[in-house]
């Protein structure tokens, strides 16, 4: 999967499986699953982004230090620009954005009817 870069910074915007080989900054879109450790302003924040949809659970570990957007949280879909260095990838402090909720999404419902 191939996602569209969306400042068009000229960075290729890659899912987690797609990450192997790559050397250079690449932007990086996936789901954030948890857990979610540390501080972005101390240490940095610790979590693990998977490729999004159903066809690929690949995932990798993130390292990211800077301003946290107030929608990240677990489940959210995020863009991060940074570079991948001994099997965690480590995003460039202040880069992360998150992918809104849509409000023209469908309502889940709990009937099963």
């Amino acid at each position: 999967l191939l996602y569209t870069s969306i400042a068009g910074g000229g960075n290729p915007s890659l899912a987690p499986s797609e990450l192997a080989g790559r050397s250079g900054e690449v932007q990086l879109a996936g789901l954030v699953v948890g857990p979610v450790t540390g501080d972005a302003h101390a240490d940095g924040l610790r979590f693990t982004l998977r490729d999004i949809g159903k066809t690929s659970r690949a995932s990798i570990p993130v390292l990211y230090a800077g301003s946290v957007p107030d929608l990240f949280k677990v489940g959210r879909q995020i863009v991060v620009d940074g570079r991948l260095r001994g099997g965690t990838f480590v995003a460039e402090p202040g880069s992360m954005i998150t992918k809104c909720p849509s409000k023209y999404a469908p309502k889940q419902t709990g009937d099963s009817a």
